[in-house]
């Protein structure tokens, strides 16, 4: 759902040859004032403030997810400067992107995001540490994004946009920096018109379908790089000394005792 934040002083006369320049000076502010009203509507920034939306995370999540120890950053997504932006963006073709007047977003859209995405792992209740890069968290994995997606499309003569999003996910172990799962999760969702708040409507659809689903393969891909991981030390806790090897696939030597 959007979330639409004493007793008058004697008169003194001025000395002789200054009355002319005080007669200029109350012209040029009494000129100034009748245009005061005219000349602030052409200032930037004085018009009517935009109407400000925001989108909602996700508080709901598919049973039997598992549930995770570690702590994970959520990296604020990569995007292309046009949708880097606190504009609500339209195409109207598959090359022009424009944006709504008088309408943006709370945010610009890779914050309010990676924010909305933070919440959602919170709201999850599976996880002990979520938080995003900014707070300087040291995750255990980190999530990095990229926004490809995140504009309404009106392509045809209904007159009814289509919302799309679309976001590339990629799991890094940390400290080795390695890549274990990467995935693009994308979904569309029609708006019920085209007045602004029905298409806000469906940008929260859409997003969120997307974060649910990138919730639970977080939550799922991890945990099964945990098993595979551990699967693997037992099998070389079995093995003879002399063929054991650590995580990097290495030789274990043999402690000698001394």
């Amino acid at each position: 759902m959007m979330r639409k934040a004493g007793s008058p002083s004697p008169t003194s006369i001025a000395p002789r040859g200054t009355m002319p320049k005080v007669r200029v000076g109350l012209l040029i502010a009494a000129f100034g004032l009748s245009l005061g009203g005219c000349g602030l509507l052409s200032l930037p920034g004085t018009g009517p403030a935009p109407d400000l939306y925001d989108l909602s995370p996700k508080s709901t999540f598919e049973e039997g997810l598992p549930t995770a120890s570690y702590q994970l950053v959520v990296e604020e997504p990569v995007a292309s400067r046009a949708l880097d932006s606190d504009r609500i963006a339209i195409r109207t073709s598959p090359l022009e992107l424009k944006y709504y007047a008088g309408a943006r977003w709370s945010d610009r859209a890779p914050s309010l995001v990676q924010t909305l995405l933070v919440e959602s792992f919170e709201n999850s209740g599976l996880i002990v540490a979520v938080g995003r890069q900014a707070i300087g968290l040291r995750g255990d994995y980190d999530l990095k994004l990229e926004l490809r997606e995140f504009h309404a499309e009106l392509f045809s003569d209904t007159g009814v946009p289509t919302i799309r999003t679309r976001l590339n996910v990629k799991i890094i172990k940390q400290p080795s920096a390695q890549i274990i799962a990467s995935e693009t999760f994308e979904r569309t969702a029609d708006a019920l018109s085209d007045s602004v708040p029905d298409v806000v409507n469906a940008f929260d659809e859409a997003l969120g379908a997307t974060m649910k689903r990138v919730v639970g393969w977080t939550l799922r891909s991890i945990d099964a790089y945990q098993q595979r991981r551990k699967a693997e030390q037992d099998a070389r806790r079995t093995l003879p000394s002399n063929e054991q090897i650590d995580e990097d696939g290495n030789p274990v030597e043999e402690k000698i005792g001394l």
